[in-house]
């Protein structure tokens, strides 16, 4: 009879607790993976200390502890390990495919070291679950796999897992903590909230002007419970710590240690600050970071950066002084030789560089200078001083505008490519050919006898033996003696609607055929006519290779209409794809504002070949890659295609081994190279390591002088200059 009522206790014990425990699903969160596929990301917000708080704070905490669980192995016990790198980085990529979070590193460093937390957050929840009694203590009995977690944890790592916390010295190490922990002097409350969304809330609720509150406030304020009521002993503290703040300077306060931690006579951790939750530390509280001492290499570093700039300088200053010169002789032999508008500068329009004197004196790009007398800018007359400019390629992605454009609200040179901006007379500089012949036309007014000797590149110096580009040498005959060589004429390519996918007319300037003749960086018309001769001579009547390979036009998706109509660039490249029924390879060359590069996109198997001629990773672009990749997935939505679970959030990017430039100008040849020789190997799938038949670490200068060749022959054949 006992041992009836003993196995009756027995079996009712388990679904007694049972009914006491409350089951709970795990956590992927597959809302953030749906909207992801859908192209929809979400916005967070950061306070006054750089802590995340907002709407969707919580949302991105608990997606960086899934992240987590997925990427980082239970078994890591040190997150600072060297070996996390990779997975860090794949938390830190999934996390900006789904939030809206500027990729720098003080964000960077932020999440990260949430995710920490959330890792050591994940290996405790574990250790309490299945390794620890009701009384907290250790189990000696082996504890049974989770399968609840199987897609997280391999039966390999619980079980390595389970070694290292029943390590003695780490079970000493867990009875520490636990003790300390088990009876708080001031316990917090506020539960998950944290003291950044505490703070963000009480600052709502009080509809308050300010964007921070001090410490010893949000302390006090965590501290507070569910019936409203403060203990004694934390409004003494909080009322010491009122005492103190009015006795003790900021910087005192920073120094040394905060008025909380007086108050509470506890240390000062360095890196944090006490009240005031994950992130925040004493540089972005106090906005005074602590300087250090530089380093010897680093001062050497500096030095050479000011000698290199003051180099620069002197050589800028020799140029403007030489020109300056030469320009107030030309006025000074007679004034009928004065030219329209500005005298420094070739009536009509030139190509030029354009310098900034703040905060160093530097060259930021390079564009054309419209020289026309009551030229107007928006409508608007120039200011004193200025002349009209129009930006083709840009240096230093961080120079401001001059003058902000207060029509297009740009403020950035880099925003400004291919707009109308105002720059200072100053400033400006006209290339030295077009400058040397704007002085030689002037002489020739003038009555000067001058020789008019015709100087050909460096190249096409005829030697017995040597490479004579003749194309080159006759199409610039053709220019010289047509309308073309006046400064600001120009001649319009149709393209046709296969082309791009939408009919539109090229233009092309004498400038643009100078920077071929003279070897110098190409700009957008020169790129487009190199793809019509593709088309014209290898694609058109050939319905295996025009039905196989499309090009995406560099003026509808760049880099600065990426940033300022993503929207547009975005339903431009699904239209493109679109237009495709069978495997296309859409040749793409992109210039990110200072820099040509080639991106091959094959969006059927939602594959991208990234051709850098600088070895650049496409990180480096990540509006650019961010702009793709939505595309990819947009027209996948729209062709209502079937991928596998696996695939569905990763598109491949290949690196592909090509040949590299040797200076900062080729690159511009290298991407015109690149795509004929990709449609001339007539296939879709790039080798990594680039196709054998063309394979070299470098192009020589023939093989560059071959292109331009090519576009020259073109230029004469379709009669675009007579």
């Amino acid at each position: 009879m006992a041992s009836d009522q003993e196995n009756s206790q027995d079996a009712n014990a388990p679904d007694d607790t049972s009914e006491k425990e409350i089951t709970r699903g795990i956590t992927i969160m597959k809302s953030i993976i749906r909207d992801r596929d859908k192209a929809v990301t979400y916005n967070v917000n950061w306070n006054a200390d750089n802590q995340l708080i907002g709407s969707n704070a919580a949302k991105l905490a608990s997606y960086i502890g899934t992240l987590v669980r997925m990427h980082i192995p239970i078994t890591a016990t040190r997150w600072s390990n060297k070996e996390l790198g990779s997975a860090k980085d794949k938390i830190w990529t999934e996390i900006l495919r789904s939030f809206n979070i500027e990729d720098t590193t003080i964000r960077k460093k932020y999440i990260l070291q949430l995710a920490g937390k959330r890792h050591r957050g994940w290996r405790t929840f574990l250790t309490n679950k299945y390794l620890k009694d009701k009384e907290n203590f250790f189990v000696e009995y082996d504890p049974e796999y989770p399968v609840k977690y199987a897609i997280f944890i391999t039966e390999e790592e619980w079980v390595a897992f389970v070694a290292q916390r029943r390590d003695e010295n780490f079970k000493k190490v867990s009875a520490t903590n636990r003790e300390r922990a088990s009876n708080p002097t001031y316990a917090y409350k506020k539960g998950r909230l944290g003291y950044a969304r505490l703070e963000e809330k009480i600052l709502d609720e009080t509809k308050s002007d300010a964007t921070s509150l001090p410490p010893h406030v949000l302390w006090k304020e965590a501290r507070v419970g569910k019936d409203g009521t403060v203990r004694d002993d934390v409004q003494h503290i909080y009322d010491e710590c009122e005492t103190l703040s009015q006795s003790i300077s900021t910087a005192e306060d920073q120094e040394n240690r905060s008025v909380l931690s007086r108050a509470l006579n506890v240390p000062e951790y360095p890196g944090r600050v006490r009240g005031k939750g994950h992130g925040c530390t004493p540089t972005s509280l106090y906005k005074n970071p602590r300087r250090r001492n530089p380093s010897n290499q680093e001062v050497m570093e500096t030095l050479q950066a000011l000698q290199a700039q003051v180099l620069q300088l002197q050589k800028d200053n020799e140029r403007y002084r030489c020109m300056e010169k030469c320009s107030s002789q030309l006025k000074e032999t007679s004034e009928k030789a004065s030219i329209n508008c500005q005298n420094k500068f070739p009536e009509g329009i030139s190509s030029c560089q354009l310098y900034l004197s703040s905060p160093t004196y530097r060259l930021v790009g390079k564009g054309k200078v419209h020289n026309t007398s009551g030229d107007l800018l928006h409508h608007r007359p120039l200011p004193d001083g200025h002349l009209k400019v129009s930006v083709d390629v840009v240096l230093d992605k961080d120079a401001l505008l001059p003058i902000p454009d207060i029509v297009s609200e740009t403020t950035f040179l880099r925003d400004a490519i291919g707009s109308f901006v105002a720059w200072p007379l100053d400033l400006i500089f006209i290339d030295d050919e077009v400058f040397a012949q704007g002085s030689q036309q002037l002489s020739q007014k003038i009555g000067s006898r001058q020789k008019n000797k015709r100087d050909l590149p460096v190249t096409s110096l005829p030697k017995k033996g040597a490479f004579v580009p003749r194309y080159q040498i006759s199409l610039e005959t053709l220019v010289d003696s047509s309308d073309m060589a006046t400064a600001g004429a120009i001649r319009l390519l149709d393209m046709e609607e296969d082309i791009f996918g939408y009919s539109c007319t090229e233009t092309i300037g004498k400038e643009d055929l100078e920077h071929i003749f003279r070897h110098q960086e190409l700009g957008v018309g020169v790129i487009h006519t190199y793809i019509r001769f593709l088309y014209d001579n290898f694609m058109r009547g050939n319905d295996q290779l025009s039905n196989r390979f499309r090009f995406v036009s560099s003026s509808l998706v760049n880099k600065a209409l990426i940033c300022r109509e993503p929207d547009s660039c975005r339903e431009y490249l699904v239209k493109r794809f679109m237009a495709s029924s069978t495997n296309n390879l859409y040749l793409w060359p992109y210039n990110s504002g200072c820099h040509w590069l080639l991106l091959a996109i094959d969006p059927l198997k939602e594959v991208v070949y990234f051709l850098n001629s600088i070895d650049g990773e496409w990180t480096n672009y990540p509006d650019m890659k961010q702009l793709v990749d939505t595309s990819i997935k947009v027209f996948r939505s729209q062709r209502q295609a079937r991928v596998p679970r696996t695939k569905s959030s990763n598109i491949t990017w290949i690196k592909v081994q090509c040949p590299l430039q040797r200076n900062g100008i080729d690159c511009g040849y290298f991407v015109m190279r690149f795509m004929r020789e990709i449609i001339n190997m007539n296939q879709i799938e790039i080798p990594i390591t680039y196709f054998d038949e063309y394979k070299c670490a470098h192009y020589t200068r023939l093989q560059l002088e071959q292109i331009k060749e090519e576009l020259c022959q073109y230029f004469i054949e379709k009669r675009l200059i007579i």
